[in-house]
């Protein structure tokens, strides 16, 4: 997998983030100036900005919402506030994945998760959610004394979990899977949440910064500000 800065979208992120017009500075760079002709300095910034990615998977009936190594995103999102869980609620705010205020959440893991999704899945607890799980998460939840609603997957028969998200008992779902065979075993678990508009979660570090934004949507209404507002001087 690369990792690198395309000028269409990490740029012109980083220049809304820091308040530095950095492509225009690149180009006066590149027609001959110096760096040191322009008075940059390493402010400390007040905020935090979260980039998330827009997929168009709704639109494509039976393609899997599983992630590799080509790019499937249309569009990106960003959000911006002074803490990390208010930027990142307001970045899934505006990629249409509606954390919901109350529910169930269904957590099912690779064994290699188990051990970091327990604190993720007790925090949910605490806040009042259901969690349902199937058979080998929930007997790791269960042993480490969270209460959780066992649930087959669908290979196991029915009633399912598909069958729980297609009849509205599941609002929020924490998923992380290896393996062809797993793989290919939860794509009805992934495109049933996708029909359903379910958020869904595939790390489990995705699955604590949702849980973090969950509190921070408790704790008050949001604010909008303008984007210049955050920054103290730019270019």
């Amino acid at each position: 997998l690369e990792v690198n800065p395309r000028a269409s979208r990490t740029v012109p992120f980083v220049a809304k983030a820091t308040g530095v017009a950095v492509a225009k500075l690149a180009a006066q760079v590149m027609a001959g100036a110096s760096l040191g002709d322009f008075d940059l300095k390493a402010d400390k910034r007040d905020h935090v900005a979260v980039k998330e990615a827009v997929f168009p998977f709704a639109r494509f009936p039976g393609v899997d919402i599983m992630l590799g190594p080509e790019m499937r995103s249309t569009g990106e999102v960003m959000g911006l506030d002074v803490t990390f869980d208010r930027a990142f609620l307001k970045a899934q705010i505006a990629c249409s994945a509606d954390l919901p205020e109350e529910g169930t959440v269904f957590v099912s893991v690779k064994d290699a998760d188990k051990t970091a999704v327990t604190d993720v899945a007790r925090e949910m607890s605490a806040l009042g959610y259901q969690i349902m799980a199937t058979s080998g998460t929930a007997r790791h939840l269960e042993g480490a004394g969270i209460p959780v609603e066992y649930v087959k997957k669908v290979r196991e028969g029915r009633p399912h979990i598909v069958d729980a998200m297609m009849s509205g008992r599941v609002q929020l779902v924490f998923n992380t899977t290896e393996g062809a065979k797993a793989i290919a075993d939860s794509f009805s678990l992934r495109r049933g949440a996708l029909n359903q508009s379910i958020p869904y979660y595939t790390t489990v570090k995705g699955a604590a910064c949702a849980v973090g934004a969950i509190k921070a949507m408790r704790k008050g209404r949001l604010e909008v500000a303008p984007l210049q507002s955050y920054f103290k001087s730019g270019f």
